[in-house]
């Protein structure tokens, strides 16, 4: 028999977590029965939408939610061999016994040379979900320019990039020097720091003086309306994440946007990845291509250490890293 370590949530959170909202509960688990499978975590995800899911979906003592690239270390399903590795969502834990049915083999050809870890950024949910907001919901042409906020983390140093490859400019705000400077080196137009610029309004006017076609949106806030206000006639917004009222315990009240969006004639749609679900095998090959030809670099801000799975997530929220956040078991 196994024995699982989990991390769970002890108490909801009341404003940014702390760590005696989470816990750790060790548990011995059962032979696998035929069509099961028994999994050992290799690399796992801290994500923002954790924070937001967590007072959504979860109740005090469950198991913090996230997904994980896990190794199958016995099997009794002939669909997931011994040896093999899978994403699953079964959250932080160091060991489960899975069915298959939540489970996603990694592509059977991905190269010796990539970290699997990857299958939690660049080439898996995150490179998905920018790669999706951008073709899908804010389709850029040649020659637009794009503003993505967020811009070093997971999804934007992404988004950021995938613009680039289709001709547009592109310019990125993030919150210290280094991840300015990480932003350059991925070939964006114009990075600033948010919370150096005297002025927001000032630093994206100066970054593109002609306004913006695009808009991928993960900060929500302030600057949301502050960029509405720069987007060019026609402008369309995805709004993938809001990250800068995830952690409030009272929610913001703000300027309501509806004229400036009325008079712009601005496109704004929120998204999830699943709902192109159906397109997710053929583009996790297009993203590990450009991976592969140098289009796209992946960044990863890794932590050692089942034990350090509420610091590297408190961490994330915080804005410690830049690309994608990974614990590796």
């Amino acid at each position: 028999m196994a024995q699982a370590k989990s991390w769970v949530l002890m108490k909801h959170f009341d404003g940014f977590p702390k760590a005696s909202d989470f816990g750790v509960k060790v548990e011995e688990l059962p032979e696998p029965k035929d069509g099961e499978v028994l999994l050992e975590a290799v690399f796992l995800s801290v994500d923002p939408y954790i924070r937001l899911f967590s007072k959504m979906y979860m109740k005090e003592g469950d198991v913090m939610i996230g997904t994980q690239v896990a190794k199958v270390i016995q099997s009794k399903n002939s669909a997931f061999p011994v040896g093999s590795h899978v994403v699953s969502s079964c959250g932080w834990t160091t060991h489960s016994i899975s069915d298959g049915k939540d489970l996603t083999p990694v592509m059977s050809d991905w190269p010796k040379d990539v970290s699997l870890s990857l299958a939690l950024g660049a080439i898996g949910m995150p490179g998905l979900t920018a790669l999706y907001g951008v073709e899908e919901v804010l389709d850029p042409k040649e020659g637009e320019t794009l503003l993505v906020n967020a811009a070093a983390g997971a999804v934007g140093s992404v988004v950021g990039q995938i613009a680039k490859i289709k001709g547009c400019k592109v310019v990125g705000s993030a919150g210290s020097e280094a991840k300015v400077a990480f932003l350059k080196e991925l070939g964006f137009d114009e990075a600033f720091n948010y919370k150096t610029v005297s002025s927001l309004e000032e630093a994206l006017r100066k970054a593109s003086p002609d306004g913006y076609d695009c808009f991928f949106e993960n900060v929500g806030g302030h600057f949301s309306n502050v960029a509405f206000q720069q987007m060019k006639n026609f402008g369309r917004v995805a709004v993938c994440g809001s990250i800068s009222i995830y952690n409030d315990s009272t929610p913001q009240i703000g300027i309501f946007p509806h004229m400036t969006i009325n008079h712009k004639q601005l496109k704004i749609e929120g998204f999830q990845d699943t709902r192109w679900k159906h397109k997710d095998a053929e583009s996790l090959k297009r993203l590990m291509a450009w991976c592969k030809q140098g289009k796209l670099q992946c960044r990863e801000h890794i932590t050692k250490g089942f034990e350090n799975m509420p610091a590297a997530f408190m961490g994330m929220l915080k804005g410690d890293n830049i690309g994608k956040a990974i614990v590796a078991v």
